[in-house]
């Protein structure tokens, strides 16, 4: 499939830059996979689109303040670090900016040499690996020296730092936010509770190339990144008890629904208690084996994740979809509107 199917216009002033002051205040675009017909709706419509013994499943990895502005010590030049993965050992891997800059054996100071930073590997594509030294507890420096890593298409700064995480966000770990799950509140989560579906959750670290563009001409030829993935044996459990009694599986985000395809490919359509890392590349063509409905963000033209969703309804439905969006004034991406798929 030609890439360039999945291009689409997009205003600039459709950029959501900031969150909405309530979080349930977003609208929601339905789409009916098997029509193509679409109804606008308020995020708040989506608890009556599900049904008692239905299984919402939520990502619940939380974002690290993984964007860290240090000091070259050789030069004094300034140096902007992104991690990424963790490799173990006080070493990760990276982003930085400017690339060139740094080779092995290099050394960033961050506050005042509060963290400080080894060079130890060149990678492709600007990464480079670094072993981090520090006193104390290593997340509890960074959540005192790092930024939230917020897209490059976002260019407000944002005031209050949880609003890039999820309100059920616990396993520290991702580089951006899985979107979708910024909608709900503790109040909707006990309202979908209080109708007698089913939470449960996976987590997925999300990776920043899951946001990138597809470089190559033809789908086919594309590589995806790894992402770190884990689904407890609770949660396998209750989707495999909802599939086998004819209730719906709805993730939420593309990042829940990699996850459980992922599982479910390698396991006969079947859920298990499981981690590891997946690259699963979702598009048209594909046959998912556990997803029902799909709750998802706006996404960037010519990515990964548009394909996904393009899988799931069909790419004609999907672009159709995305052009009312448009037409309707919908906000798009992180901090935009919602999608249901169902």
């Amino acid at each position: 499939m030609n890439v360039q199917d999945f291009d689409f216009h997009l205003p600039e002033h459709l950029i959501a830059q900031t969150p909405l002051q309530d979080r349930t205040a977003s609208r929601l675009l339905v789409l009916d996979k098997e029509t193509g017909e679409t109804q606008h709706r308020q995020f708040p419509d989506f608890v009556n689109e599900l049904e008692a013994d239905d299984v919402l499943v939520l990502n619940n990895t939380r974002v690290l303040p993984a964007r860290l502005i240090g000091i070259k010590e050789e030069t004094g030049a300034a140096i902007e670090i992104l991690l990424l993965k963790e490799n173990g050992e006080d070493k990760w891997e990276t982003l930085v900016k400017p690339a060139k800059r740094i080779k092995v054996g290099n050394v960033v100071s961050f506050g005042d040499g509060l963290l400080k930073a080894e060079c130890t590997a060149v990678l492709p594509q600007g990464g480079r690996e670094f072993k981090f030294t520090y006193n104390g507890i290593f997340f509890e420096i960074l959540d005192q020296l790092g930024e939230m890593p917020l897209p490059p298409y976002i260019t407000e700064k944002l005031d209050d730092a949880e609003r890039y995480q999820t309100v059920f966000a616990k396993e520290r770990g991702s580089a951006a936010a899985p979107t979708a799950g910024l909608h709900f509140t503790e109040d909707v989560l006990q309202q979908l509770k209080e109708k007698g579906v089913k939470i449960a959750f996976v987590t997925l670290h999300v990776g920043l190339g899951t946001f990138r563009p597809v470089s190559v001409d033809t789908i086919e030829d594309h590589t995806m990144h790894a992402e770190y993935y884990s689904v407890t044996e609770e949660t396998a459990n209750t989707i495999n008890q909802a599939k086998a009694s004819g209730r719906k599986v709805i993730a939420v985000g593309t990042t829940s629904a990699r996850t459980l395809e992922t599982i479910a490919s390698e396991n006969d359509g079947k859920i298990i208690e499981a981690s590891g890392w997946t690259a699963i590349f979702i598009y048209p063509g594909y046959e998912f084996r556990i997803l029902d409905g799909l709750l998802t963000n706006f996404h960037l033209p010519k990515s990964t994740l548009l394909m996904l969703v393009s899988a799931f309804a069909s790419q004609e439905y999907i672009m159709d979809a995305y052009t009312t969006a448009v037409e309707n004034q919908y906000r798009f991406f992180s901090f935009g509107d919602a999608m249901f798929i169902k």
